[in-house]
């Protein structure tokens, strides 16, 4: 019989394998100081790509003042236990109702998480006699909370009309032998690649087929639609998305998400969401804090706005040096090369360390293998000189790449330290 212990240590995954090469640098980076367009790495200041904070709301002095505010008057504990037992205040049920109205919906539920949240929320959805059909590059929330799942799953390509209609089409006959029902998943904002899901096309299915639609629009909320209420408004759909889930890590710059929808279905997942029921209230510094957050972005369109003239000049600039910034069509700007996993710590080290440009880096198993990508994240508190900077920055290590020099590199450091990764 194995020692699981003894497997973990023969194989320790797809990024565990690069934990002495890599961790504290690549992998689980420690950035210092406050955070914003310019933050301390290991001694030096580097240009700041990898905050999700879209709206610069992190040190918008309204804010602070706001968590500080409840922090002095509650603490960070209060209130005490879950929200079912004894965690309901007024201000987590104000929260909820302008939440709604801002996404145009009748209801909506704190969750203390997104993460937790969005895999309860599936499991609570649905039961082993319902399908669910969901798009094959969903996040790792949506991938494991179908996971929890004990009936039928169908993936279509992504963003892929064609083959969700032949999925919806097999997911029908299944939910017709077992008196199920169809839940579809996707996402607003596809946060690798920054493409938006196409809800829009999704919704006009519901004409043929009988599904109800989820949508994990943590990026699009606060950056996209008219006002800010995300992707659903962006497509002219919202109204049509059955059950709308964000995060308040991204443009609300804190922790936490919530759920929104028709008020019979909201109030069926907060009696049922298992990651709420049994866990602590989300803290009055956050409910509060949100609730100026929430302000600012109705209030405050010049905020969105500034956002969106960074993201123009980040992204054309990127495409007028000839970079392959695919085809997204939001704030989330993803810079694709060809190179090993090597290579990119190389390339990325010289950003670092030659020109002081923090992003993150993701290879193989987040991407297909022999693809490089640099995911930049702009906010409304870049300037044009830190986007300038960052071009050049990007040019000179392409250069760098294309030529060949960052696979000799790669070559000099795998023999000089007896260094093999597998291609797994």
């Amino acid at each position: 019989m194995l020692d699981i212990f003894e497997r973990i240590k023969e194989n320790p995954g797809p990024l565990g394998q690069f934990a002495d090469y890599g961790e504290g640098y690549f992998i689980f980076p420690r950035l210092e100081g406050p955070i914003g367009p310019r933050m301390q790495f290991q001694g030096r200041e580097v240009i700041f790509w990898s905050a999700n904070d879209y709206l610069g709301l992190c040190n918008h002095p309204e804010v602070k003042e706001a968590d500080a505010q409840a922090a002095a008057e509650y603490g960070m504990f209060y209130p005490m236990g879950a929200r079912a037992m004894s965690g309901e205040t007024d201000q987590h049920l104000q929260l909820e109702r302008e939440l709604a109205d801002f996404v145009q919906k009748e209801s909506a539920y704190l969750l203390n998480f997104g993460y937790q949240g969005m895999v309860s929320t599936i499991d609570a959805l649905v039961n082993r006699n319902d399908v669910i059909v969901y798009d094959m590059d969903s996040h790792a929330c949506i991938v494991d909370g179908v996971r929890l799942h004990s009936g039928k799953r169908f993936t279509y390509k992504h963003n892929d009309m064609v083959s969700l209609e032949k999925n919806l089409q097999r997911a029908t006959k299944v939910a017709e032998e077992t008196g199920g029902g169809i839940l579809v998943i996707t996402e607003g904002v596809f946060g690798m690649r920054g493409q938006q899901g196409k809800l829009k096309e999704i919704c006009d299915l519901k004409s043929k087929y009988n599904f109800r639609l989820l949508v994990d629009d943590a990026h699009g909320f606060g950056t996209l639609g008219k006002t800010g209420a995300g992707a659903g408004e962006e497509q002219g759909c919202q109204d049509q998305i059955d059950v709308y889930f964000s995060t308040f890590a991204k443009s609300m710059a804190g922790f936490g998400a919530f759920l929104a929808g028709d008020k019979e279905i909201i109030r069926y997942l907060k009696f049922n969401l298992r990651s709420q029921i049994f866990a602590k209230s989300l803290t009055m510094p956050m409910v509060i804090g949100g609730l100026k957050r929430l302000e600012l972005l109705r209030t405050r369109p010049e905020i969105k706005a500034k956002l969106w003239e960074n993201v123009y000049k980040l992204q054309n600039g990127l495409k007028e040096r000839g970079f392959n910034i695919g085809d997204t069509n939001t704030c989330v700007t993803p810079v694709m090369m060809q190179g090993t996993p090597v290579e990119a710590t190389l390339l990325v080290k010289d950003l670092r360390e030659i020109y002081g440009i923090f992003t993150s880096v993701v290879v193989y198993p987040v991407i297909p293998k022999g693809m490089i990508l640099l995911r930049l994240i702009p906010t409304a508190s870049h300037t044009d000189s830190e986007i300038d900077e960052t071009l050049a920055a990007f040019e000179a290590i392409h250069e760098k790449l294309v030529s060949g020099y960052y696979k000799e590199q790669e070559q000099k450091l795998l023999q000089e330290q007896g260094l093999s990764f597998k291609p797994i």
